[in-house]
């Protein structure tokens, strides 16, 4: 009877986990998706918890007590360490997923030997490899987007660094296929740990030559691995509710990543090995091209004046926690009769869907935030583009310039606005290296300094200043 209701569990929690994801997908039923996982995740516990075959419940209560101490004052970061805090948590399921296959694989070694079938071990060797690959280069990934010192943020290459990366995932498949054939054979207890070195070495190395600006999309790949080493741990398990709930995870984490790439017009080999923005840093700090600047008036003028304005938020908006001094800027400008909108790139921002959840956070109309596609067609229009923080993605280099690591990328026509005010922190390039063509064109002018603080004085402008 309690086998039935278990798999009854497993088969309502895995449809939560579907209703999560198609809910997710759309801002208005979010909420709902997010409850749908937790609700689904719950019942799965629980439904685990009582299982006859589970007699120590202490070793449950203990870890569930410590992933709520950790897990509540993870919820409670700032928005701008969403992108490193999702990092932390694909690195939690990469270790949690490498460190069950560990000790099955020690448990059924203590057994007896007729416990290694080929299946179970080809099962563990892969849940291993990558569930402490996933952990170690989520951390890196995370300590590149919290910009700690001893993890610079721009690509860090050596030479005969991609023959070096394959070499170790090379011989650590080629011992994975050795135990799996070999399972009982005495070199076995020394093959096991070398390949979680491997594995754990690999996942370092394999983040150190990707630069910041290809994060979002090294997080959704790693979220796809993280995914499929739940599925090799579901079946290490003999869990079907693991095997669904790491194939939807795995699945949803490569589409989306296939999605971003196509978004940069790059392929996953490009982002995994391509050290983007390493090319033209020495270029960029070579020749000075002459910015022109406005003043603070100036600008408030030109946007009241505007029929339609294009905000265009990059990573600098979150940085500078502006997105509620921009809602209040386009909140004056829709008092005076002025259409807004936001132009969402699909890769703006540290992870997927980052100016969106900034935006939301400052209670921004959905409706008013456009995606690249179709808020293209609308820039010749647009009177005031407004470029918050953003660089690589509004660069019009990525059109033609063959000889930079953007060329091809699919950007915001920002510079087919009749006008442009960028707000940047310094002259220093974007994390592609180059400088960007838009900020020296005629039409373009710049308001320096940080975000909040310069949106906040173009408010004041309207709100208190003399703007009527």
């Amino acid at each position: 009877m309690i086998a039935a209701l278990v798999q009854l569990a497993y088969v309502v929690g895995t449809v939560l986990f579907v209703l999560s994801l198609a809910w997710m997908n759309d801002p208005k039923t979010a909420r709902k998706g997010v409850a749908a996982g937790v609700a689904g995740m719950v019942l799965a516990i629980l439904a685990t918890w009582v299982q006859p075959s589970v007699v120590h419940h202490l070793w449950i209560i203990i870890p569930i007590a410590l992933g709520v101490a950790v897990g509540v004052p993870l919820s409670r970061v700032p928005i701008t360490a969403v992108p490193q805090r999702t990092a932390l948590s694909h690195a939690f399921g990469g270790l949690a997923a490498g460190l069950v296959g560990t000790a099955k694989y020690y448990l059924w070694v203590s057994e007896g030997p007729e416990n290694l079938t080929k299946f179970r071990v080809g099962a563990i060797v892969l849940e291993v490899i990558l569930g402490f690959l996933t952990f170690t280069g989520s951390l890196m990934a995370a300590g590149k987007l919290q910009g700690l010192r001893w993890i610079p943020q721009r690509p860090v290459t050596y030479p005969l660094q991609n023959a070096t990366n394959l070499l170790l995932l090379t011989t650590a498949a080629v011992l994975g296929v050795a135990l799996v054939l070999h399972p009982t054979a005495p070199w076995a207890a020394y093959a096991f740990p070398a390949i979680l070195a491997l594995a754990l070495s690999f996942g370092v190395l394999l983040i150190i030559p990707i630069g910041g600006a290809d994060m979002p999309t090294v997080i959704s790949i790693l979220n796809s691995y993280a995914g499929l080493s739940a599925v090799a741990m579901g079946f290490v398990l003999d869990n079907k509710l693991l095997i669904t709930a790491g194939a939807l995870d795995g699945a949803s984490g490569l589409i989306l990543s296939i999605i971003m790439c196509r978004a940069m017009n790059r392929s996953f080999t490009n982002v995994l090995f391509g050290a983007f923005g390493q090319v033209q840093a020495a270029a960029a700090a070579g020749e000075q091209k002459a910015y022109k600047e406005e003043t603070i008036e100036g600008a408030a003028q030109a946007l009241e004046q505007a029929s339609l304005v294009v905000i265009v938020p990059g990573y600098g908006m979150a940085v500078a926690q502006a997105q509620h001094k921009i809602r209040e800027l386009a909140d004056q400008l829709k008092k005076r009769g002025v259409v807004v909108k936001y132009a969402i790139h699909p890769v703006a921002g540290r992870m997927p869907g980052h100016m969106n959840v900034l935006l939301a956070e400052a209670d921004v109309p959905y409706t008013d935030l456009v995606e690249m596609d179709d808020i293209n067609s609308d820039m010749p229009q647009c009177d005031v583009c407004l470029v918050v923080g953003a660089n690589d993605v509004v660069n019009p280099a990525a059109r033609h310039d063959k000889s930079t690591p953007i060329y091809g990328m699919p950007i915001i026509d920002a510079d087919k606005a009749r006008m442009v005010f960028a707000i940047k922190r310094g002259k220093a390039p974007g994390f592609a290296g180059i400088d960007n063509e838009l900020y020296f064109q005629d039409k373009t002018f710049m308001l320096f300094g940080d975000a909040k603080s310069v949106i906040g004085e173009v408010v004041k402008q309207f709100s208190g200043g003399g703007m009527h």
